[in-house]
Parts: C-alpha cells; sequence; structure tokens
C-alpha cells in the first residue's frame, strides 16, 4: 500500500470512534439481520449515523458476500473536488485499522471511465462513503476499497459512467461488490416521506436506472444518492449477469426515535447475481 491515509471524518459521531465498541456494534446489526449472504453484483445502503440507519445497513451487508474488492460510489456533498473524484491510492483510516484502496481496480476506472479524475479533495470530509467502510470491514477482514465521490452527473452520463465502471470491472480479476451510498427523502413528515420514497423506489426495484433519474429530478425528490444508485443500476445491467434489485429493508429515521414530524428515509436495496 502507497499513498494518502485519509483521516476519519466523522468517527465518533455518525458511528463510533472506539475499535471495540465500533466492531460490537456493526456485528450486532449484521446478526440482528439473520440473512444467508449470497453473491451479489451491486447494493443500496443508507449513509447516516448508524442509530438511525444502522439497521438498515446491517440488512444490506448480512445479505451478501463481499468480496476482496468493493467499489464505494457516493453523492458530493461538500462540493469539493471534480465531478467524479477517484481516490486512487492509498487507505481510508477507521477506528481499529486502514481499510487499503484498491489500486489496480482504480487505475482500470481512471481509464475506463469518462472523466474520472484521481482527487483526494472530495473524500477529505465526506462521510457518506466513510460509514460503509465498517460495515465492509466486518464483512470481509482483507477487503480493498475503490471510494469514488460523483457530482451533479446527468441522467446519460450517470449510465456512462456505469457502463465505464462496467468494462473496468472487467479488467481486473475476481468478483466485485459495487455499493451506492444513498438515504432516501430528507426532512419531511413520516407519512409523506413513505410516499414519496415508493415513487423512487418503484423505478429503482424495476431495474430502470434512467426512470429512477428522471422520476427522483422530476417530481424533485430528496434523494441524496440518485447519481450513485442510477451509476450502480447501469453498471448492474451492463454486466449481463444480475437479477432484479430486491428492497431487504425500508425504515425512516422516525422509527428510531418517534419523532415523525420531520424525517429522514432509508432503504436497502441488493442486486443479486442471476
Amino acid at each position: 500500500m502507497t499513498g494518502p491515509i485519509r483521516k476519519t471524518a466523522v468517527a465518533g459521531r455518525f458511528y463510533p470512534g472506539d475499535a471495540a465498541t465500533l466492531r460490537h456494534e456493526v456485528d450486532g446489526y449484521i446478526a440482528d439481520a439473520h440473512r444467508t449472504p449470497r453473491p451479489a453484483v451491486g447494493v443500496v445502503a443508507p449513509h447516516a449515523g448508524y442509530v438511525f440507519s444502522g439497521g438498515v445497513a446491517g440488512q444490506v451487508y448480512a445479505d451478501v458476500i463481499v468480496p476482496a474488492r468493493v467499489v464505494v460510489l457516493a453523492p458530493n456533498h461538500t462540493g469539493r473536488g471534480p465531478r467524479i473524484s477517484v481516490a486512487a491510492r492509498g487507505a481510508f483510516e477507521l477506528p481499529g485499522g486502514d481499510m487499503p484502496v484498491d489500486e489496480e481496480l482504480a487505475s482500470r476506472v481512471l481509464e475506463e471511465v469518462p472523466g474520472a479524475e484521481a482527487d483526494w479533495r472530495a473524500h477529505e470530509q465526506e462521510h457518506s462513503i466513510e460509514v460503509q467502510l465498517p460495515f465492509l470491514r466486518a464483512r470481509r477482514a482483507d477487503v480493498a476499497v475503490v471510494p469514488i465521490v460523483l457530482a451533479n452527473l446527468s441522467e446519460s452520463e450517470s449510465v456512462t459512467f456505469g457502463h465505464g465502471l462496467a468494462r473496468a470491472v472487467g479488467r481486473v480479476d475476481g468478483d466485485v461488490l459495487v455499493v451506492s451510498s444513498s438515504d432516501m427523502s430528507h426532512f419531511l413528515p413520516d407519512d409523506t416521506t413513505r410516499e414519496i420514497d415508493q415513487r423512487a423506489l418503484r423505478p429503482l426495484l424495476a431495474f430502470d436506472p434512467s426512470e429512477l433519474y428522471r422520476t427522483v429530478l422530476d417530481q424533485d425528490i430528496s434523494m441524496c444518492g440518485v447519481v450513485p444508485t442510477t451509476a450502480m443500476l447501469a453498471y448492474a445491467r451492463a454486466r449481463g449477469d444480475a437479477g432484479a434489485p430486491e428492497l431487504v429493508d425500508y425504515k425512516t429515521s422516525g422509527d428510531a426515535f418517534g419523532e415523525r414530524e420531520r424525517v429522514v428515509g432509508y432503504a436497502g436495496v441488493v442486486v443479486p447475481k442471476r
């Protein structure tokens, strides 16, 4: 492993900063799911603080076999860096040890995805990749990741990214899981949130990346990871070995604390291998 170490940005806030406590909490979320892991092409997992969305994330990661290579796609919450920001070298610091970047796969992404750039600025304070990593490590201790932050891609650019990612993955050995990090609707009443999120979930579960993007855009749905999820679905379709996406869990922040007036929605989706 060479290159920079990306320091934790949200340890002790979004998830426990103590390594033993973190591992115990993540293991608990996964164990509570009572699922049998299966091969998967991609997933959608939430990225809020674990007290809000850890249970949904646990359902996702308990459902899938995590291979040695994982690509994590995330929205850009900070506005930093280029539109396709690939952490191409080094590692991500976590409580209990660093997680290495898969430099070989990252280099293939940079070669195959139009507009992709090696960049750390978008990653420095971005929480939506960091919160996925303890779950990945809990499922596979030797996992290496390619973290990619996506900002403001159009529908066609998101699909093009997915196709390029499929070409990049086809140039490396072994299985690859692609994680889309996304929450659903933000800061609406609970019943409204659930109804609106169903509008976005329908094209997602219908395996229609373009319709998902258009639905979220046209109906002004505040699904922050629509670009990563569109890209992941396009990637899965381009591979040709993916089954229909499945909703494995859905909750709102109101389920955690009982406050129903202003909530965030969290969906867990798995795209299994056929």
